[in-house]
């Protein structure tokens, strides 16, 4: 029998951290590894899989498609891409235009050319703690210097202002900014959500001195936070909208949804070879009519009130917070969280780090109350012990 573990790690570039787990299949909220055992999946493909894994519309839209058209670039047209794109088109009400690409840094890479692009300004402002990606313009939207040191010179012209402090906040947008960048609820930062206040001073900011709202909803899209967009909790209408994660049931894409605040783009100055691809496109259209069929935005807002009243319910000097939006969930602790992470997965119930002690959950919206009632158990049996 291979050791994969053994030829990963050999041939594997470095630059992850890796737990010593090889996970095979997985079914719903469900990962397996080569030995099938069994592991409650809270990292949820860092929040791709809110369908969770192996979902049968998911895999049924990808076969057909394969067998179909699989690579078509943009310089065609092509059926399933504009399909998606009207369906995508709908999600906010207003006129809206779709730029489609691969992966969470690309739309936001996207996003902050189109702003500079669109307002003929250079300057972007992003808050303290946020985490847009690690290519360099999303890495210098990023706070966190542990992923920014080593890179500089990053991209001139960004500024970090604390998050849920509108006075900062308004202090930092000038005549030269061309966009504010923000999460509405910060996800890698340690799960801190923000104020309808904040968030909505900061859209009222940009309104009257000609910035551009951008909207990072990389993590919180789809379903997440108990809506289909976190946005809708606050009435948020943003300029320019990232997407990512979870917009096609796990296979990679993301998108930046354009709004009329948005000057015209011109052609060729941006694009991407995998963007937009038929196969992609099926899976996203098949994922967005999983989660609107099977209501899964609602079982997240509902599932996410029970998860945090279990966890709230755990009494130990350990735990400082438990914060967090439908099925997005932090749980802040008092020591550095990486020995607790280890200690849960030798419990059977996978989990993300949000910093150094903020434990953070992601499961599937398809996740039971069975299954949560068991990761709440995990939960209480390692931090009492």
């Amino acid at each position: 029998m291979k050791n994969f573990l053994e030829i990963e790690s050999q041939y594997t570039s470095g630059v992850y951290a890796k737990r010593d787990i090889v996970v095979v299949r997985g079914h719903g909220a469900y990962l397996y590894d080569e030995e099938g055992r069994e592991y409650i999946d809270c990292v949820g493909g860092q929040g791709a899989a809110n369908l969770g894994h192996a979902h049968p519309a998911i895999a049924e839209a990808i076969a057909v498609q394969a067998e179909t058209l699989i690579s078509c670039p943009e310089m065609f047209y092509n059926d399933s891409r504009a399909s998606l794109l009207s369906r995508l088109a709908t999600l906010l009400p207003g006129a809206w235009r779709v730029f489609l690409c691969n992966s969470g840094t690309e739309a936001v890479e996207a996003a902050i050319k189109f702003a500079r692009a669109s307002t003929g300004r250079s300057d972007i402002v992003a808050a303290m703690r946020g985490f847009h990606g690690r290519t360099y313009g999303a890495l210098s939207a990023t706070w966190n210097k542990r992923f920014r040191e080593p890179f500089e010179p990053l991209v001139p012209g960004f500024k970090h202002v604390p998050y849920n402090n509108l006075e900062k906040l308004e202090g930092a947008v000038t005549r030269d900014t061309a966009g504010v960048i923000l999460e509405v609820i910060q996800g890698e930062g340690g799960v801190h959500p923000g104020t309808a206040e904040y968030l909505q001073g900061a859209h009222a900011i940009c309104r009257e001195r000609g910035a551009l709202f951008i909207l990072d909803e990389v993590q919180t899209g789809f379903g997440r936070t108990g809506k289909m967009l976190a946005l809708e909790h606050h009435g948020l209408e943003p300029d320019l909208l990232c997407l990512a994660k979870s917009m096609a049931g796990g296979v990679p894409m993301g998108a930046v949804l354009i709004g009329e605040r948005v000057g015209e783009i011109p052609t060729g100055s941006h694009g991407s070879t995998f963007g937009g691809n038929p196969l992609a496109a099926a899976a996203s259209l098949a994922a967005l009519e999983v989660l609107q069929n099977e209501g899964l935005p609602e079982r997240a807002a509902e599932l996410g009130e029970y998860l945090l009243e279990g966890l709230g319910e755990i009494r130990s000097p350990l735990v400082r917070d438990v914060r967090g939006k439908g099925l997005m969930v932090g749980i802040e602790i008092k020591q550095k969280v990486a020995p607790y992470l280890q200690a849960l997965m030798e419990g059977g119930v996978l989990a993300l780090p949000a910093g150094l002690t903020v434990i953070r959950l992601l499961p599937p919206l398809v996740i039971s109350k069975a299954q949560l009632d068991r990761v709440v158990q995990a939960f209480e049996e390692v931090l009492s012990s």
